[in-house]
């Protein structure tokens, strides 16, 4: 009796912990604060909308206390109101490109067209690529096999993690563009099929710009804005043009430095009628640190002459008053 007891007791551990798995990874949570994710590291946000759902893209780190980026997969978050949020299953791992496997799970960006959904990733040192799926949560597969972009690309740079941190636009026209970069911007367009440079590469300068990495490019009543980090540690800067190639007009510094992280990267997105600001920091207590960060998010406040106002960072975010 003892052996089945101790049989059934096996079993029925087995059997929770693989259901708590599962729920870890198809978990609902409430946002109160910033950070807006407290129970793991997230980094590098991009966000998009379809219909009346945000879905919001991150990197992940390793837990607290580490001495380096450590960053093997990727996740998704969707909301339909800011509050309640859904993690769904693990979309994205960096073993799924094989050409990769040696690399980080670093900066992406996720955009819809035809009913597909495109994950452009960044892996450090061998590339950019980009992966497919049929919904926004995935499951994602490598698109190509290979680098869609590497260092070679890259022709105004010599250091080796310069091919990173992408960033898709698709215009009113229909044009789909990549930009991408650290230490020097670069662009180019994108075919109709999403995983093709269509034409020249080419990199983007203007007086002022001092370009670290993480460009985000959006647009509002026909302006072009390009939002990225400059500096390091970094802040978030801005710059505005009325074509998406330029010439830009830089127009400031638009996030301060996050905290305890040396890095900043941010996701601007308009969502039911108010424009948020996506960003991250070192935020959560005590161990978190520009290793391991957290997504945190802000409402973002436009002058009437089109500029921005200064992102304030604040513990209670979009949570303010609640």
């Amino acid at each position: 009796m003892r052996t089945k007891a101790s049989l059934i007791i096996i079993l029925f551990c087995f059997v929770s912990l693989k259901a708590q798995t599962v729920k870890d990874s198809s978990f609902v949570f409430q946002a109160e604060q910033n950070p807006i994710i407290t129970y793991k590291y997230t980094a590098d946000p991009a966000a998009f909308v379809e219909d009346d759902v945000l879905w919001l893209f991150t990197g992940h780190d390793y837990e607290g206390g580490q001495k380096g980026y450590k960053m093997k997969d990727w996740l998704v978050f969707s909301t339909k109101d800011m509050k309640t949020w859904k993690e769904h299953p693990v979309p994205l791992k960096i073993t799924d490109f094989k050409w990769a496997t040696s690399g980080d799970a670093y900066a992406g960006h996720v955009m819809e067209r035809n009913g597909k959904y495109y994950w452009y990733i960044s892996t450090n040192w061998t590339g950019i690529g980009v992966a497919v799926a049929d919904r926004p949560e995935g499951p994602y597969k490598d698109a190509l096999g290979k680098p869609l972009l590497t260092n070679e690309d890259c022709f105004a740079s010599t250091h080796s993690w310069t091919c990173i941190d992408p960033a898709i636009f698709i215009d009113e026209d229909d044009q789909a563009w990549i930009f991408w970069g650290n230490g020097v911007c670069y662009y180019a367009k994108l075919k109709d099929n999403m995983i093709e440079i269509d034409g020249e590469i080419k990199k983007i300068d203007f007086e002022g710009f001092e370009f670290t990495e993480a460009p985000w490019v959006h647009k509002k009543d026909g302006m072009y804005y390009l939002t990225y980090a400059t500096g390091f540690p970094e802040k978030i800067a801005y710059a505005m043009a009325e074509d998406i190639e330029g010439p830009y007009e830089y127009k400031g510094i638009l996030n301060e430095i996050a905290g305890n992280s040396n890095t900043n990267h941010q996701a601007i997105v308009d969502f039911n009628n108010d424009w948020y600001f996506i960003y991250h920091n070192g935020g959560i207590q005590t161990d978190g640190s520009s290793y391991s960060r957290s997504v945190c998010i802000e409402k973002m406040k436009y002058n009437p002459d089109g500029t921005i106002r200064p992102i304030k960072m604040t513990t209670k975010g979009i949570y303010e008053g609640e």
